[in-house]
This record gives C-alpha cells, structure tokens and sequence, in this order.
C-alpha cells in the first residue's frame, strides 16, 4: 500500500516562497508519474504539475515560470518549489502519483489521472 505524507505548508506574504515535500512509502516511486493537486473549498480541483519517471515535467498554466517539480529517488520524495506566490495560491495542497505511470499530459497531470493520494497540506497566501 502507498502512502504519501506531505509537509512544508504554511502561511506567505504574495511574491514569497514555499517548498512542499512529499515523502512517499512503498515501492512505485521511481516508475511512478508524481503530482500536485490544490483545492479551494467549494471549488473544483485543479492539477498543478507533474513529473514522471523520465523527470519529464508539466504544469498548469497558472503557475509557469513560478513553480518547479522534482524529485529526489534516493529519498522517495516529492517538491514543489514554488516562487512569487499569488493570493490565488491558497489552497490546500495534495501530493499524488500513478503507480502505473503512462507519462505525463498537459497542465500539470499524469496521463492515467492521479490513484494514490496524501492528505494534503495547506498553503495561505496573504496580501
């Protein structure tokens, strides 16, 4: 069973940084196509960026040129590197992957969606 346990949240002034990390248990890191979901209540999710096991990257529109996805094999963990944050950053932020990973597709998503979940840590952007 994977288990995905996120860290790094917290509370930034707009034009700040954060880094989210995603240590993931289990044995499907290195083949798996890995991700970042965030959620606003009451609104729909939306993929952010993606990494598959080739390192091949993809993002959302909203956060090109601001956010950075990687990778660390040796620690079975996930980044999200993200600069300039906007007050629209405030979410709650969800590490994903797919075990069985077809590579990655447009706008931060894996090609076969997202399986495997963590619970989420929450980034708040403030003006």
């Amino acid at each position: 069973q994977v288990h995905l346990v996120e860290s790094g949240g917290g509370s930034v002034q707009a034009g700040g940084s954060l880094r989210l990390s995603c240590v993931v248990s289990g044995n499907t890191f290195k083949g798996a196509c890995m991700g970042w979901v965030r959620q606003v209540p009451g609104k729909e999710r939306e993929s952010v960026a993606a990494i598959d096991s080739d390192d091949d990257t993809t993002y959302a529109d909203s956060v090109k040129g601001r956010f950075t996805v990687s990778k660390e094999n040796a620690k079975n963990t996930l980044y999200l590197q993200m600069n300039n944050l906007k007050t629209e950053g405030t979410a709650m932020y969800y590490c994903a992957l797919d075990p069985a990973s077809y590579g990655i597709s447009s706008g931060g998503n894996c090609y076969n969606g997202f399986h495997d979940w963590g619970q989420g840590t929450q980034v708040t952007v403030y003006s």
